[in-house]
């Protein structure tokens, strides 16, 4: 007798799951901040640092980065910042409260905010469209407080128009237990902060090298002089990681267009361990 055996279910990894917007606000001219629910029923477990590929039917896909904690919404629900700059993330901006697009994922490596960073103490470093992934795991080691040290985040931006989750930066602000300090490249008449590159800001703060962790993440000139700054604190370079968010093309490495010498960027990242790349001229 002979047994028939059904085929066992495939899943296409470039196949999108639909996916519901529920809710959108304006963040700066260019950026939109978006709320999205996943209609698979699924759970997205993603962590903080990973990111989708988002589609718009008739334009194509985009890899986005994640900006909410996985403590902040139910398990098929995250936010993303879209920044126009191309036909899907235009046709997002186009898009509303209750309209349907396409996601797959999560992809990629996450920040350490399970280990190492938990116990010790944890750096911030962002610069402009940087600060949306970061945010994830902001929200995180703000959510689960108690398992952290001293929590630092120092944010630059190029105007005071280009200011990201204004809101919540105020709140962070009035935090006892966290130190933000913030600056902007050039400022206007309605800026009453620090003006000066993000640079200007470590000589403000206390950090404790044997102690900290720190996340980076902004435009691909800041990370020369930030990465300079943090060898002059001394704080080794495998406490030290970088999320290279802005490679990311198809998410599962079959474009080619990530890659980083031997390293495919959407395969090993976005986030890497400084120690781990520190002699690839792309990735600096």
């Amino acid at each position: 007798m002979t047994t028939v055996m059904e085929p066992t279910p495939q899943t296409d990894v470039y196949l999108p799951h639909p996916a519901v917007i529920l809710e959108t606000t304006p963040m700066t001219g260019n950026e939109m901040l978006f709320k999205i629910r996943s209609e698979s029923g699924q759970p997205l477990n993603y962590k903080p640092g990973q990111f989708m590929q988002v589609s718009v039917p008739g334009y194509g896909e985009a890899p986005i980065s994640i900006a909410s904690s996985p403590t902040r919404h139910g398990p098929d629900t995250l936010e993303m910042v879209v920044r126009k700059v191309g036909s899907v993330t235009n046709a997002l901006h186009q898009l509303g409260k209750g309209d349907r697009i396409g996601m797959r994922g999560p992809y990629g490596t996450n920040f350490p905010v399970y280990e190492p960073m938990r116990n010790r103490d944890a750096l911030f470093v962002l610069g402009g469209i940087g600060s949306c992934p970061v945010r994830s795991a902001i929200q995180y080691v703000l959510d689960k407080r108690e398992d952290y040290g001293e929590v630092t985040i120092l944010l630059g931006s190029r105007r005071p128009a280009d200011r990201l989750f204004v809101d919540e930066l105020h709140e962070w602000k009035q935090r006892e237990d966290v130190t933000v300090l913030e600056t902007v490249d050039v400022a206007d008449p309605s800026w009453g902060g620090q003006v000066g590159v993000i640079t200007t800001l470590f000589s403000q703060v206390t950090v404790y090298p044997s102690r900290t962790v720190a996340i980076v993440c902004g435009p691909p000139v800041m990370y020369k002089f930030v990465l300079l700054e943090l060898d002059k604190l001394k704080i080794p370079r495998d406490r030290i990681y970088m999320s290279l968010e802005r490679h990311m093309r198809c998410g599962v490495g079959k474009c080619g267009h990530c890659q980083m010498e031997h390293i495919y960027v959407c395969q090993k990242g976005p986030v890497f361990n400084y120690a781990d790349i520190a002699g690839i001229k792309e990735a600096i």
